[in-house]
């Protein structure tokens, strides 16, 4: 069975590894958790928040980053902003 990804999810996802910048190469995919990823920490989440005002228009805040566990997490947080 072939997953289709919608071209909206794929961009947030490569905006999502520029955000974080990576070291060395890492798949990320909507079901990744945030915690296997090596660079995540503060300043990676701060990233993630510019990229979501800047690229998506929503403020994401510390808080919501904390009760997000995957990239698709975030995501869906920043849909659920957007939708507001």
């Amino acid at each position: 069975m072939t997953t289709i990804i919608a071209p909206e999810v794929s961009a947030f996802v490569e905006q999502f590894v520029i955000a974080v910048d990576f070291q060395k190469q890492v798949p990320v995919t909507t079901h990744t958790p945030l915690d296997s990823l090596p660079e995540w920490d503060s300043l990676a989440a701060l990233g993630v928040i510019v990229m979501c005002d800047s690229d998506y228009g929503v403020t994401i805040t510390g808080d919501d980053l904390r009760a997000c566990v995957t990239v698709g997490d975030i995501f869906a947080r920043v849909e659920q902003k957007k939708a507001a």
